[in-house]
């Protein structure tokens, strides 16, 4: 719990605060004009009260502050810091960074353009995020066909040829830089042509296009005037499905929300030069009890700390929080002017309630698309009842496997299914220690033992709580034998089976009270005991083959006479990789804590006459 003598000692300045529990996670993130006074009224009767401060400040052990010159400042670093370290109390935008984005690459001499789901500071440009790759996909695609570009990672330099031309230079889908006859300027007029048909800016590229085609034609060049007519036929293409919903040509984006409980959904919809270029849906968790002005100063915050494009207005339903302070730092990120504006008659309104009908609907099929995730999990657990005979559903089951290679680097996995769910944080890795050469029966034996044995422990902070209600084990009839013999030993009421593999490694059966049972395959049945199966195999694979990669740097490093563990070790921690010791220096080897010069010599030779 936070000593709150320690309030009196808070800045009285500009800064973000974190909060931390007893394990020195950041819980919560945020910024404040006045440090001192902003903290202090999380611990106040009138803000305990609420449900969602309640039980933040219950968990805050620590309180650490940043000081800032400014306001400005202070939601930069708030900003940065929620999204490096999304923390739990804080409202978050869901998989922000699994979003696609249009990433054009005028980083490199010839650019291309492609779909991206990370967003960098690399000199490209960036237009979304975007919630269908399906739609990036498709518009890189009809780009592309009025423009061709290079899609290869090729090093192209002017003046320069580079290999054979691609399928794609002879079939007029590249204008082939890597041939080195194609001046950059030439090339980088289709990619600032690019930029303004994704910006949504088509009439002034349409005019210029028209204009050259006419000349072209006077000129009889008709071959480069039936290329401008495809040019502007593609542009047209792309334009033709967007709707006009303003007559000032402007840029905007409106965004309006929905909510429901802890949970909001926010619509974005782009308008470019007056036509809606599309719309996006963004999902927010850990709302609590914060006013709508929060949740949406939040909400913009994250989502244009990284977008690709800002536009010059931004229409909300509701005067964000700090609203003067979020505009100074939206133009620092755009370079120029930026309004956040709340409309209170006329088109906008109307536009912002079709914003609004957008979010209820996508937060409702959300919730619906839940619901059913929710009832196909009950549906298989129900039916593994029925298939096992069980009283009730099985909350929590326990899979099991052990691998090796030839009795050597020995090791279990246990993966957990909480409520049908794969549950990671509950997974465990065994490094078995009893068994000698290749036995896994006993190595099966060994790893129950652990397992049980701990949990028989009791204690709050056990991570081997709960017990499961059904444990499987990768195996026959010989390998739920094995696990019964341990399991009888303790006073736990635990159903074991076995999941059968057929000789191709496939999943046949369950062997359970002394039988082996079918399983449909293509059954919800047969599918979940399959995703069981391959997680656990998967996971002590895993293990396996770190161990193995630990023992072989192990064996390489302690062959040079005077290396052991320790020094080993020290190695290790020191240079971080093999390759790292191998291209050191005998002065850097010999800077390692334990080693002396002639050890280090003795460590270069080794490496130096191996090469």
């Amino acid at each position: 719990m936070y000593d709150r003598n320690k309030l009196k000692d808070l800045p009285q300045t500009p800064g973000v605060y974190l909060m931390k529990n007893e394990n020195k996670e950041i819980i919560y993130v945020g910024k404040a004009i006045n440090l001192k006074n902003r903290v202090r009224q999380y611990f106040q009767s009138r803000h305990a009260a609420n449900s969602k401060t309640a039980v933040l400040v219950s968990h805050i052990a620590e309180i650490e502050t940043i000081v800032t010159d400014s306001e400005m400042e202070a939601l930069i670093l708030e900003s940065n810091l929620i999204k490096q370290h999304r923390p739990r109390y804080n409202i978050l935008l869901k998989d922000d960074k699994n979003y696609p984005w249009i990433r054009v690459t005028l980083n490199e001499e010839y650019p291309k353009i492609v779909m991206t789901r990370s967003y960098k500071k690399d000199g490209s440009r960036y237009f979304g995020p975007f919630t269908s790759a399906a739609a990036v996909k498709n518009t890189i695609e009809a780009v592309s066909k009025v423009y061709p570009l290079k899609t290869c990672n090729r090093l192209i330099q002017y003046g320069k040829k580079s290999g054979r031309p691609c399928l794609n230079y002879h079939i007029g889908q590249c204008q082939g830089p890597c041939q080195g006859k194609l001046p950059p300027a030439k090339y980088k007029e289709n990619i600032n042509a690019i930029l303004e048909i994704l910006n949504g800016h088509y009439s002034y590229l349409l005019d210029s296009l028209q204009e050259k085609m006419k000349k072209a034609a006077l000129a009889q060049d008709y071959e480069n005037a039936a290329r401008y007519r495809d040019q502007i036929e593609g542009i047209k293409h792309i334009a033709q499905k967007q709707k006009i919903t303003t007559g000032n040509q402007q840029d905007q984006d409106f965004i309006n929300l929905a909510l429901d409980g802890d949970q909001a959904c926010f619509q974005v919809f782009h308008v470019r030069e007056g036509k809606l270029l599309g719309r996006d849906p963004f999902f927010l968790s850990g709302i609590g009890d914060e006013s709508q002005a929060e949740i949406i100063a939040s909400f913009l915050k994250q989502y244009y700390l990284n977008c690709g494009f800002i536009p010059k207005e931004i229409v909300v339903s509701t005067q964000p929080e700090s609203q003067q302070t979020l505009e100074a730092w939206l133009e620092e990120l755009a370079g120029r002017k930026i309004a956040i504006t709340v409309p209170q008659r006329g088109h906008k309104v109307k536009m912002l309630k079709m914003v609004e009908e957008n979010a209820e609907l996508a937060l409702n099929l959300q919730f619906l698309e839940i619901a059913q995730r929710e009832n196909r999990k009950l549906d298989r657990l129900q039916e593994l009842a029925d298939f096992l005979r069980l009283p009730q559903l099985p909350e929590r089951i326990e899979a099991y496997d052990i691998s090796n290679i030839a009795g050597s680097s020995n090791v279990g996995g246990m993966v957990v299914f909480s409520d049908g769910k794969l549950d990671k944080k509950a997974c465990r890795r065994f490094k078995i220690k009893s068994v000698e050469g290749q036995n896994d029966y006993a190595s099966m034996q060994e790893m129950l033992f652990r397992r049980l044995e701990r949990a028989q422990k009791g204690g709050d902070n056990n991570s081997f709580l709960p017990l499961p209600q059904v444990m499987m084990m990768d195996g026959g009839q010989g390998h739920v034998n094995a696990a019964k013999a341990i399991v009888s030993m303790y006073p736990f009421d635990i159903k074991v089976c076995g999941l059968v593999k057929d000789d191709k490694h496939r999943l046949r059966g369950v062997f359970y009270n002394e039988e082996e049972l079918a399983v449909k395959k293509a059954s919800s049945l047969g599918v979940f005991l399959n995703e069981i199966s391959e997680e656990v195999h998967r996971y002590a694979i895993g293990y396996h083959k770190i161990l193995r990669k630990k023992e072989m740097l192990a064996s390489v490093l302690e062959e040079i006479p005077g290396v052991g563990e320790k020094r080993r070790k020290a190695l290790m921690r020191h240079f971080g990789r093999l390759d790292n010791i191998k291209k050191a220096t005998v002065a850097e080897l010999a800077a390692v804590s334990g080693m002396s010069e002639k050890l280090a010599q003795t460590v270069y030779d080794f490496f130096h006459a191996e090469a």
